[in-house]
């Protein structure tokens, strides 16, 4: 199997050591571990056709966010859990692990052999040399500009310098070259989308070919044409937008919980991840790798 993330994993089992978790809570966080690792199993051991493994693997997480938004964060008998899930990363880590899982699962056959990295990771924006000409630094001071990325499919890419023609003396680094770059937001407002379109542009930049994608859960801003930007595309991923900011206040304390929960239940089963978006995540990767050869391009006329 190729690389298995564990991003959210990491988060629950890390809020188990948290000191400022309330008593009342540990137990709901101990279930979540114990249904967390469930999860996981059963999104590896997922088999069948293209559509038919996107469809489980959908509705797989379907079933946990709802229990981890609903049972978990919403029915927390404290605020802890609700008024810090976004510090916490409780919920919107659930994405970070499995969009890489996914991909993994799905597209296994067509990636195992291209000595890829998918999830988080931090790539290669640009280069800057720290050199000036009273001073001599190594390699002449070669320098890496970073960005940290929710989830990229890379390479790990080395770079080297010298003064020298036969590369003594040399400065080395190492980073990773991004060729897929999604930003994955739980509500995507219109700073978000701002933030994404400079990090698009940036990191087109620096690789011309990449594709950088926009996924949010649920939106929060009127639409704004992604054609205007380096943003290849935004994907809603539950084709909904976010309850109203009214409704919402409700959520602050446990009474108000408890008032609004089949209300909340009910908005989350209207609109749950939708299969078609995660198989248009899946296809846009699968055009990536799926590259004509020029027999193709002279039959279709045109590339």
């Amino acid at each position: 199997m190729l690389q298995i993330s564990s991003a959210h994993g990491d988060k629950l089992r890390a809020l188990l050591s948290n000191t400022k978790l309330p008593l009342n809570d540990r137990h709901l966080i101990e279930q979540a571990v114990q249904k967390y690792d469930i999860w996981l199993t059963e999104i590896i051991s997922v088999k069948g056709g293209f559509d038919q493994k996107i469809a489980m693997l959908v509705e797989l997480l379907n079933q946990y966010k709802t229990y981890i938004d609903l049972e978990v964060i919403f029915d927390s008998q404290s605020d802890f859990l609700y008024r810090q899930k976004g510090q916490l990363k409780l919920d919107n880590s659930i994405m970070e692990e499995f969009l890489p899982n996914f991909i993994t699962v799905v597209l296994y056959d067509e990636l195992a052999e291209l000595n890829l990295t998918f999830g988080p990771n931090t790539c290669f924006s640009s280069i800057y040399f720290d050199s000036t000409l009273s001073s001599s630094h190594a390699g002449g001071g070669l320098n890496v500009r970073e960005k940290n990325q929710d989830f990229v499919i890379s390479r790990k890419l080395y770079l080297q310098t010298s003064h020298q023609p036969d590369f003594s003396d040399p400065i080395t680094k190492q980073t990773n070259i991004a060729y897929v770059a999604m930003e994955c937001k739980t509500n995507l407002d219109k700073t978000m989308f701002q933030e994404a379109a400079a990090t698009a542009l940036d990191l087109k930049t620096s690789v011309p070919s990449a594709k950088y994608y926009l996924l949010c859960e649920w939106l929060d801003m009127t639409p704004i044409s992604s054609g205007t930007t380096a943003i290849d595309e935004v994907i809603i991923l539950r084709k909904a937008k976010r309850l109203a900011s009214n409704i919402r206040s409700n959520f602050n304390t446990v009474e108000g919980r408890k008032n609004s929960r089949h209300d909340f239940e009910e908005y989350l089963k209207a609109h749950p991840f939708s299969v078609e978006m995660f198989t248009r995540i899946a296809n846009h990767i699968l055009n990536l790798i799926s590259l004509s050869s020029e027999d193709d391009v002279l039959q279709k006329g045109h590339f």
